[in-house]
C-alpha cells in the first residue's frame, strides 16, 4: 500500500469579494473620478473639484509609502524610522527632471534653475547630468533608492542590527540627509528644495487632463503594488520573511540565511517609496527636505499601525484614514493636529494593537457568533 502526499494549492491571490472590491476601485479610479472631475459642471452634486483630485491623488502616494511600510513591519519584524529618506529621493529625482522642463521660462529666462542663477553657478553639477531626460529619470526613480537602501541595508543586516537600534539608525540617517539637502552648495534648492513646475513631457502639468493623468497613473500604481504584495507575502519568500519575523534565530537553524530575505524586502520597500515620491512631486508641485523630517517618517509608522499592520489593505485605510483627518483639523483647529496625531498613535498601540482592520474582523466574528 502507497500513500501519497498532495501539496497543498497556493492560496488565492484574492477572494472573490477581494476580486470584486478590486475592480470596484478600478472602475472609480479609472471612470467615474475622471468622469466627474472633467465632465461633471461646476455646481453639480456629482462635481468632483481639482482640489478633491489633488487630495486624493497626494492621499494614494501615501497609500504606496504605507504600504512599502507594511512589507518590512508587518512581514519582516524591521521597524524603519527613516523611510521618508527614500520618499524624499523619489521626489528629488522627478523635482530635478521637472526643474530642466522649465527651460528660460524662469524668472531669470536661463537654461539653469532659477535658484542656481541666483546663486551665481556657472553649470550644472554632475548629479543633474541625466535630469533633462525623462527616460533616464524613470530609471534613477528606482535606482537611486534602491541603491541607498542595499548599501545601508548590506551593512545593518549583516551586522546583525535590529530592533530600536536598527530603528534609531534609520532616523539618524535620514536627519543627516536632510541636513545636506538643506546645504545650498549641493545643488538641490536648499530649504525651498523645487517648485514652480510648467511642464512634464514638453506638456503644462497645470491643466486638468494632466492632472487627472497623473491621478489616474497614481491609482494604478497603488493597486498594482498591492496585487503584487500580496503575491509576494503569499509566496514562499514571504512565508520565510514571516518566520525570520517571528524567530530568526530558528530560521537559521533551519538553514535559511536571513540576510538576503531582510535585503531584498528592505530594498523593495525602498523602491515603492521612492516611486511614490516621484508620483508625489508633480501632484503637490514642489519638494523639499521638509519631506525627510523625522515627523514626516514616522507618520508613516502610524498610517501602518493605524490600518493594521501585516494586513496590507489596513495601512492603505490608514493613510486614508489619518490625512484625511489631517486635512480637516489642520482647518478647523491647525494647533491641535499634533496632538490627535500623538493620541491616535498611543491609543492605536495601546487598545487597538491590530488596527482598524482588525476591530473590523472581530466585530465580523463577534456578529458571526452572535448569529443563531
Amino acid at each position: 500500500m502507497t500513500t501519497t502526499l498532495e501539496i497543498p494549492k497556493p492560496p488565492a491571490l484574492l477572494s472573490r469579494s477581494g476580486w470584486s472590491g478590486f475592480l470596484l476601485a478600478l472602475v472609480l479610479i479609472c471612470l467615474m473620478a475622471p468622469a466627474m472631475n472633467l465632465l461633471a459642471p461646476d455646481g453639480s452634486w456629482w462635481h468632483l473639484s481639482d482640489y478633491a483630485v489633488a487630495l486624493i491623488g497626494k492621499i494614494m502616494c501615501y497609500a504606496i509609502a504605507a504600504l512599502a511600510m507594511d512589507l518590512i513591519w508587518g512581514f519582516a519584524g524591521i521597524l524603519s524610522l527613516g523611510h521618508g529618506l527614500f520618499f524624499a529621493l523619489g521626489g528629488y529625482v522627478m523635482g530635478m527632471y521637472l526643474m530642466r522642463q522649465i527651460g528660460r521660462d524662469g524668472n531669470y529666462k536661463s537654461d539653469l534653475p532659477d535658484f542656481m542663477v541666483f546663486l551665481d553657478w556657472k553649470t550644472l553639477p554632475w548629479h543633474w547630468t541625466f535630469s533633462n531626460s525623462f527616460i533616464a529619470t524613470l530609471i534613477l526613480v528606482v535606482v537611486v533608492p534602491a541603491v541607498v537602501a542595499w548599501v545601508f541595508g548590506f551593512f545593518a543586516f549583516r551586522s546583525r542590527i535590529k530592533g530600536v537600534y536598527f530603528s534609531i539608525i534609520t532616523q539618524a540617517l535620514t536627519f543627516a540627509a536632510m541636513l545636506l539637502f538643506f546645504r545650498n552648495e549641493t545643488g538641490f534648492g536648499g530649504n525651498n528644495g523645487f517648485t514652480d513646475f510648467k511642464r512634464i513631457l514638453g506638456m503644462p502639468i497645470a491643466t486638468p487632463g494632466m492632472r487627472m493623468g497623473l491621478f489616474v497613473l497614481t491609482g494604478l500604481t497603488l493597486m498594482g503594488f498591492y496585487l503584487m504584495a500580496r503575491w509576494l507575502m503569499r509566496s514562499k519568500f514571504g512565508r520565510v520573511l514571516q518566520a525570520i519575523r517571528d524567530a530568526e534565530t530558528r530560521v537559521m537553524f533551519s538553514g535559511y540565511n536571513p540576510l538576503p530575505y531582510k535585503l531584498t524586502i528592505w530594498t523593495l520597500s525602498a523602491v515603492m517609496c521612492g516611486v511614490a515620491g516621484a508620483l508625489y512631486v508633480p501632484q503637490v508641485g514642489i519638494i523639499n527636505p521638509s519631506e525627510m523630517s523625522t515627523a514626516a517618517s514616522i507618520e508613516m509608522v502610524v498610517w501602518t499601525a493605524v490600518g493594521g499592520r501585516a494586513t496590507l489593505i489596513g495601512p492603505i485605510l490608514g493613510a486614508f484614514l489619518v490625512n484625511g483627518a489631517k486635512s480637516w483639523l489642520t482647518v478647523v483647529a491647525p494647533e491641535f493636529w499634533l496632538y490627535f496625531l500623538g493620541a491616535l498613535f498611543i491609543g492605536v498601540t495601546l487598545f487597538l494593537p491590530t488596527g482598524v482592520v482588525g476591530l473590523i474582523k472581530k466585530l465580523k466574528k463577534l456578529r458571526g457568533e452572535g448569529q443563531p
